[in-house]
């Protein structure tokens, strides 16, 4: 039996490599590959695995688009930290859906799963359809409100009072319509993915903002944008020349 783990937190392949080399002895187990663009490349230049651990978020993108540039008849049974993304069509036509940190107890449920359907993985019951419905069906669903800690106290901060998140000293936060920065323990690649992308626009490495929160935007040398957003302080926050052709693209919409 052939594993492969798609899977880019370290901490978190060596734990699943663990658990499976418990539950599995006698597999091989293939990986951590950590983007889209490796486990293309990999499942491209491998003979189709049995089982595919594949976290849904990927430093790159969202791994759902694996599947659109390569043909697996792979089962799978998909990883994430996000239990708001547990859609009904996901538990009826993966494998399974396991929440982080992975519990060993839940791990072997899983695999039970997949050896009483012996391959009869998604892709070959719905094929590419299947693909599509999930992934339309993931992507249509935004994160709503986010929860963080002041001191003592935990609130939460609805996405609607966020103007724009961006990044510090590696660590990311919210800015709301009162001027008020909050921590949250997502990285921008990850709030990219839970936004709306009709609403937020990824301007650069550090800033990802809401179409309201721009006060100005001013035309820079070599054919870039200077944004200037509402509560912010920075006063250089300039897009590059393809960000700027993207963004002119998303105004227009």
């Amino acid at each position: 039996m052939n594993v492969l783990i798609v899977e880019d937190e370290e901490e978190a392949a060596k734990r699943l490599r663990r658990l499976l080399s418990n539950a599995l002895p006698t597999a091989f187990i293939h990986g951590p590959v950590e983007s889209i663009d490796e486990a293309v490349k990999w499942l491209n230049a491998h003979p189709t695995p049995d089982l595919i651990f594949l976290d849904i978020h990927l430093s790159d993108g969202l791994s759902f688009t694996i599947f659109e540039k390569v043909q697996s008849a792979a089962a799978v049974i998909f990883t994430t930290a996000y239990d708001q993304y547990a859609l009904q069509a996901f538990k009826l036509n993966s494998i399974d859906y396991l929440l982080k940190p992975i519990e060993e107890e839940v791990l072997n449920t899983a695999i039970e799963k997949f050896r009483s359907r012996m391959l009869k993985s998604p892709a070959e019951q719905l094929g590419s359809e299947w693909h599509r419905v999930v992934s339309e069906d993931y992507k249509a669903r935004y994160k709503t409100r986010f929860v963080t800690r002041i001191g003592d106290r935990i609130i939460a901060i609805e996405t609607a009072n966020v103007l724009f998140a961006f990044s510090e000293e590696k660590a990311t936060y919210l800015c709301t319509a009162e001027g008020k920065n909050h921590l949250v323990d997502f990285s921008l690649e990850q709030l990219e993915a839970m936004l709306d992308p009709a609403l937020f626009f990824r301007l650069n490495r550090k800033y990802l903002a809401r179409y309201e929160a721009i006060d100005k935007m001013v035309s820079y040398s070599n054919s870039r944008m200077k944004i200037e957003l509402h509560q912010c302080s920075d006063t250089d926050i300039v897009l590059s020349r393809e960000r700027t052709r993207d963004f002119k693209e998303w105004l227009d919409k």
